[in-house]
């Protein structure tokens, strides 16, 4: 929601939307990212509060979920005296056209996002790990053409990993605790690591399948 702001040129849309300032950091709340949708209402990315913003103040936003999580303040108009104000909501839907292929892209593949899938549990012994403690494990190794991909890829701690070294799982015999899978768009948004607000979490599992391990 933008109030008391008159028209804006795209030179100063930047300027204005980043001149903005948190009216409740004085209250001790901390910055949260904002859930930016398609118009389809698919996932697009995480963005801060002051992106955010300059999609508001041009207009770009199509409509949006759950309670404004911040609200940012800015100068005083030249005609009315009045101070501009934003409502950022944690979820946004912005205009324009729906990507075409994006979002059947299989998300990016990392260790922080590959940790959280598997829950920070190693795939051979079961035991939970902090992330220092973990590594990215490849079932066929690379060195025999397996694939650095999330379907070939589990998370182990570092003595299971050096237990099976450059083996196949049943030429170590280990075997695995749990089956790699690749993570939904709306997952992937999650195993990001963000700090995320319940309406954010709310829409987000909704659409995540449930053999995900995240509603575990």
């Amino acid at each position: 929601m933008l109030q008391a702001g008159g028209d804006l040129s795209w030179s100063s849309l930047f300027k204005y939307a980043y001149g903005l300032q948190p009216a409740r950091a004085q209250q001790g709340i901390a910055a949260v990212d904002v859930l930016q949708l398609d118009v389809s209402g698919r996932p697009q990315a995480w963005i801060t509060t002051k992106e955010a913003a300059v999609i508001y103040a041009s207009d770009g936003v199509a409509w949006t979920l759950g309670e404004a999580c911040q609200v940012l303040r800015g100068g005083l108009q030249r005609i009315t005296g009045l101070q501009s104000r934003i409502e950022v909501h944690p979820i946004i839907a912005v205009r324009g056209a729906v990507p075409s292929r994006a979002w059947r892209q299989a998300p990016a593949l990392s260790n922080p996002k590959l940790f959280a899938r598997d829950r920070h549990v190693c795939a051979y012994c079961g035991r939970g790990f902090h992330a220092d403690d973990l590594t990215r494990e490849h079932i066929v190794p690379t060195s025999r053409g397996g694939a650095d991909s999330w379907m070939n890829c589990i998370t182990a701690c570092r003595p299971c990993n050096g237990r099976k070294a450059d083996r196949l799982p049943e030429e170590a015999r280990m075997s695995l605790m749990y089956l790699p899978y690749v993570p939904s768009l709306h997952e992937d948004m999650i195993l990001r690591g963000r700090r995320i607000l319940a309406d954010q979490m709310e829409f987000l599992l909704a659409s995540v399948p449930r053999s995900s391990r995240l509603h575990g």
